[in-house]
């Protein structure tokens, strides 16, 4: 009997496969640490024969834990960590290493593209802002920097795109990812415009074929049968990007609701569904992204700032760092849970922290690859706890930045990744957004929301609505109302963290001068 649903997630942290069966319950899941390294001070890059490797792995590990899981298949399918550029030749091995959407090295590019007048027409069809993680901006890098990285490259991927080729042989890319890096998001295709504005006509053969996964799929192929221990020909499914499927997995579609969805992992995500063309909300500053969901004329809006939780694993690696000088070791297990210690230990007005920890900079609702982390306001009353709870209070008034780009503050907001399960952090973020918070009690959304368009695929659901309302809707908690004394402070801070960030950008540009002098 086939009765379940894989869906694989390779993110930027860990790399996982979850079985579900057919009414949406998690039975089993297998998850390796993702690898990646750094290349100088901004690039940031990941072998791609591991990944494929790790991702087998995670089948396989699978399987030793279900009976006779082969037989039991329905289908598989994919997502995996967005944007960047994974090459490979005609014969379907890597060209290089895939660039992750980490990696910065196009940041001068960005503004060059963004300075030579022809974004906004760009931006009017993807309705989505240049940023130097995007593969369209490294493709163009590579090309003037860097030409013979492209010598041999016959298709470009991204990380999903590679793993579905690795299960099936076929070269695709999903809709989500190809609309808003070089296609319009009204017609699902790739847009000959773009693609010249971007500079890139010469690169066109890089762009495969656009495959819905929402109604089409590729059977699994002999040689990965063979080495994940699955039957051949079970059907694969190309999921939409990794941020489409954690929004679908933790609730985001939900017409006629004032409800906004924020993933809160190593980066932050902050979304708005529209459910047509029309509803899609162009700002005047070219950023964030549209999104084609697994729905038919329906997208998710979206604001990213590029650092979410990387800020607090920072903010824990100074402690820990302090800590192990002075003959101390601490896991990060202790760590964290020192952490709500200071957090309660923390004043009630902290000084003001701009959370663009990663050396990518930023990417919502501002694009500025120099955009540097910064405490404002320090006194001499100013400890470690009140540093903490800075960097808390930060992530949150740059959810509220993000959110504030897109139109109205959403009256809830459903809220998913791994510091979701910080009651401290729920409670901040309700405060900075005014809304209340409601969190989902499925860990692994983006593996769902993955098997949710494998299960519409292959027919077992009529529609994504009823999917949703089998797999999503059980799995809410009860809304956790905002706290309103923490609405009022975050009311009276977020013109300060605005002014500042804005202010603080000509002195980023200068810290970013001085420092590619000395290397």
């Amino acid at each position: 009997m086939r009765d379940i649903l894989i869906g694989i997630d390779a993110g930027t942290s860990v790399i996982k496969s979850v079985a579900f069966d057919l009414k949406g319950r998690q039975i089993a899941a297998a998850a390796v640490p993702n690898s990646y390294e750094t290349v100088g001070r901004t690039g940031a890059v990941q072998d791609m024969a591991r990944t494929w490797a790790d991702t087998a792995r995670t089948l396989c590990e699978l399987s030793g834990k279900i009976e006779n899981l082969g037989a039991r298949v329905v289908a598989i399918a994919v997502t995996g960590q967005g944007d960047g550029t994974w090459l490979i030749d005609k014969a379907g091995d890597p060209v290089g290493k895939g660039w992750l959407w980490l990696d910065a090295r196009a940041g001068d590019t960005v503004l060059r593209l963004r300075g030579e007048g022809g974004d906004a027409e760009r931006f009017s069809h993807t309705g989505s802002g240049l940023a130097a993680c995007q593969q369209g901006s490294q493709l163009r890098w590579m090309l003037h920097e860097a030409p013979e990285m492209l010598e041999g490259a016959s298709t470009g991927f991204h990380c999903k795109d590679w793993l579905y080729f690795k299960l099936t042989g076929i070269r695709a890319t999903d809709p989500s990812e190809a609309c808003f890096t070089f296609g319009d998001f009204r017609t699902r295709a790739y847009s000959e415009t773009v693609i010249d504005v971007l500079g890139l006509r010469g690169q066109k053969y890089l762009l495969p074929d656009i495959v819905d996964g929402a109604v089409t799929h590729h059977g699994l192929s002999e040689s990965a049968a063979a080495l994940t221990g699955l039957v051949a020909g079970t059907p694969i499914v190309l999921g939409y990007v990794d941020v489409v499927c954690t929004s679908l997995g933790a609730g985001l579609y939900d017409p006629g609701s004032d409800t906004g969805c924020s993933i809160i992992g190593s980066t932050g995500m902050h979304m708005r569904l529209a459910t047509s063309p029309d509803d899609v909300r162009l700002n005047d500053d070219l950023t964030g992204y549209t999104m084609c969901m697994p729905i038919p004329g329906v997208y998710a809006q979206m604001q990213s700032n590029m650092a979410a939780t990387l800020n607090i694993d920072w903010i824990l690696s100074v402690a820990g760092g302090l800590l192990k000088s002075m003959g101390v070791e601490k896991t990060k297990a202790e760590l964290l849970a020192q952490m709500e210690v200071w957090l309660a230990e923390a004043n009630d007005r902290p000084p003001i922290f701009h959370p663009y920890i990663s050396e990518a900079g930023e990417r919502g609702p501002f694009v500025d690859a120099s955009a540097r982390a910064s405490f404002i306001g320090l006194t001499m009353s100013s400890g470690f706890p009140d540093m903490v709870r800075a960097v808390f209070d930060g992530l949150a008034l740059a959810a509220r930045d993000c959110y504030l780009a897109m139109g109205p503050l959403p009256q809830r907001v459903r809220l998913t990744g791994g510091a979701a399960r910080s009651a401290a952090l729920r409670r901040i973020l309700g405060g900075a957004l005014g809304a209340s918070i409601q969190a989902s009690e499925r860990e692994e959304a983006g593996a769902a929301g993955a098997a949710m368009i494998a299960a519409v695929s292959l027919g077992l659901y009529g529609s994504m609505a009823e999917c949703i309302e089998e797999w999503v809707t059980p799995c809410q908690r009860p809304a956790e109302p905002a706290d309103e004394k923490l609405s009022r402070h975050f009311d009276a801070v977020f013109p300060a963290y605005r002014q500042s960030r804005e202010v603080l950008r000509p002195v980023w540009e200068t810290m970013t001068k001085q420092q590619d002098k000395v290397q």
